[in-house]
Order: structure tokens, then sequence, then C-alpha cells
């Protein structure tokens, strides 16, 4: 049925609560790709388009990088060690924008990710990129809640 599955990272524990979903339905479907993303963020100042000027922005951004791609390869032997066919991608950009592009553009057919369960003040001032992946994709959205999240309401 599934034929590559896209599971967006964040680097956090509460992210990787979906492996074990993953694994399941990658096995059980037999599904020949699982590809493992994160998007790392421009830096820039809070409401601006302007870069930090005390700061080597493009220095930060690269190490950004390589720590996201050092993640998703601890991440995706993980996946290796169970015998799922997995490669991994970090992209430069806006988070939700990025992970649309990328499925749509790479023959994504399921996305899995986790949600945090955020609500109330603190979904509205962090967003959701879960929830925005949802409403944007035109395929098939698996969304993992975190256990032991969404009773901060802030």
């Amino acid at each position: 049925m599934y034929k590559h599955i896209m599971v967006p990272l964040d680097g956090s524990k509460l992210a990787e609560v979906v492996l074990p979903h993953v694994i399941s339905i990658a096995k059980g479907c037999a599904v020949p790709k699982v590809t493992l993303v994160r998007v790392v963020a421009p830096l820039k100042f809070y409401g601006s388009e302007t870069e930090l000027p005390f700061m080597d922005t493009a220095s930060l951004e690269e190490t950004s990088m390589k720590v996201a791609g050092d993640y998703l390869k601890e991440q995706a032997q993980k996946l290796k060690d169970e015998g799922i066919d997995v490669n991994h991608k970090v992209m430069f950009g806006i988070p939700t924008d990025s992970l649309l592009d990328y499925a749509h553009a790479n023959g994504v057919d399921l996305v899995v990710i986790a949600t945090h369960g955020r609500s109330g003040v603190s979904r509205w001032v962090w967003g959701s990129v879960a929830d925005r992946i949802l409403r944007g994709a035109k395929i098939p959205v698996l969304m993992i809640r975190s256990l032991g999240t969404g009773t901060n309401t802030v």
C-alpha cells in the first residue's frame, strides 16, 4: 500500500515516539522506502528578515546542519537494525514549507509525525508544525501523540 514514508524528526525525544510505529508500518506493509527528515531553520531576529549582526549565522547554520545529519544517521541506524530500508535528508528552510515540498516532490505517500500535544497559549505562541503538515499535505498523515504531553495548557 505505502511505498515511501516520510518521518519528520526535530531532534527531541518526544518526536522519536513515532519510530516504533514506523517500524511496524514499514514491516507490516512491506514499505520499500522510509526517509527520516529534519529541517534546520534560518537564524534570524524574531520578527525580522535581517541576520544577527553580532553572530556568524552562516557558521552556526552550517554546524546545525551537521548536527542534524549526525542525529538522523543515528536514528536511521535504529530502523536499519530492524531491517528497514531507510535514508535521511537534512533540509534548510522554513520547516513546514520544506517538509511539504519534499513530500510532494519525492513520491512520499505517508507522513508519520509526532505531535507534542500543545494547546492553549503555548500552541498559539509556538505553533504546530504537525498541524500545518496535516492541513497542507495532499497525502495521508499519521500523527502520533507523544506520551506525557498535552497536560500543560499554559
